[in-house]
């Protein structure tokens, strides 16, 4: 199973998905994300999740500002929770298809990048 690297995933553009498509299998899911390995699977292999501890409230926001506007520059958008003032959890899926698709790994990728730089 040849799949791309977090550098190619982060160079890819979301494409829409109005349903239609298969959900990535559990196993090709996990393979994708020994390219993002700050990334878990949930149980279920419907999402993928990354938590981050941030230095105070408006760090946190500011990276949630940055995340936003990924997503809405793929039209690809997580679900950010925002805990005890600073713990921060992205959560990425697929609506569409009840589980993941490439796009969910194109999406962690640029965020794993957002928050590098």
């Amino acid at each position: 199973m040849n799949l791309p690297t977090a550098s190619e995933l982060k160079a890819k553009k979301c494409l829409p998905c109005e349903g239609g498509v298969e959900p990535f299998s559990l196993e090709k899911s996990q393979k994708q994300l020994e390219q993002l390995p700050k990334w878990v699977i949930s149980e279920d292999g419907k999402w993928i999740s990354r938590k981050w501890m941030m230095k105070n409230f408006v760090e946190a926001l500011e990276f949630i500002n940055k995340v936003g506007q990924i997503a809405e520059d793929d039209a690809h958008h997580p679900d950010i929770h925002l805990t005890g003032y600073r713990q921060l959890k992205i959560e990425i899926s697929t609506h569409a298809i009840s589980g993941l698709s490439e796009n969910d790994f194109i999406l962690a990728a640029k965020i794993d990048a957002a928050a590098e730089a």
